[in-house]
């Protein structure tokens, strides 16, 4: 990982993408962070140039191919090539299938499935001619397991996980890894919506007894991009021992 210097970090301005953005920027890589949201990002792009870190901050529609292309366009600009691509973007939706609209699908599917294939697309081509690179797709246990009320969800976590594995296969042979991190319930504005004793009955659901931390996804997003070279095509679950 010595010569992997320059991480792209989509949803980056909470959450679980902004831990990612923070643990790497301890390591010492120049950032460019995206999000939908222009303000929250604007404030992280500070945080980082605050402790020293080079870092660009590109306002992105992931679900759209060509606002892709310009983060893209930007970052090689600021930086050269992407050695480390993080897939976090991602929105939920709750509620019954048959309920759903046209539009809410095509947004979850594009934020959390399409995006992932757009930014990989983009990467792929430098990562390919420098023989390395890693990317790392930020998943949930759903993906696996399926959630009642969340089934466009688990759809496209389960399209991300497959996604990784058939990667995976297609681009070691040019010394690139690709897993997933599969994450249970953590504390994130996702599980917001949740009333006091819904966490609580939640919390008791889970093993370790609590909700996960963003540092500890970001901890172990970091221990996933810095593990050896032939740890590639895997789905790695942080839960709790929930699922």
């Amino acid at each position: 990982m010595t010569c992997i210097k320059t991480a792209l970090v989509t949803g980056a301005s909470r959450g679980i993408g902004k831990a990612i953005a923070l643990r790497l920027a301890k390591e010492g890589f120049r950032l460019a962070l995206c999000a939908r949201n222009e303000g929250p990002l604007l404030e992280m792009r500070k945080e980082l140039l605050a402790l020293g870190v080079p870092c660009l901050a590109v306002a992105t529609d992931v679900s759209d191919p060509a606002s892709c292309r310009r983060l893209f366009e930007q970052a090689e600009a600021a930086f050269g090539s992407v050695n480390v691509l993080v897939n976090n973007a991602g929105i939920s939706h709750v509620g019954l299938l048959q309920d759903m609209s046209d539009s809410q699908w095509d947004a979850l599917i594009g934020t959390n499935l399409s995006s992932v294939f757009y930014c990989c697309r983009l990467a792929i081509p430098s990562m390919v001619s420098a023989k390395s690179g890693r990317i790392l797709n930020i998943s949930s246990v759903w993906g696996s397991a399926g959630a009642s009320c969340e089934t466009a969800y688990s759809a496209s976590k389960g399209g991300v996980n497959a996604l990784t594995r058939a990667l995976a296969k297609e681009l070691a042979p040019s010394g690139i890894q690709v897993n997933t991190l599969a994450c249970g319930a953590v504390d994130t504005d996702m599980n917001r919506f949740l009333s006091d004793e819904e966490r609580t009955a939640l919390a008791e659901e889970i093993p370790a007894g609590r909700l996960g931390t963003t540092e500890e996804a970001a901890e172990m997003a970091w221990r996933i991009l810095s593990a050896p070279d032939y740890l590639t095509g895997q789905i790695v679950t942080l839960d709790g021992g929930w699922i």
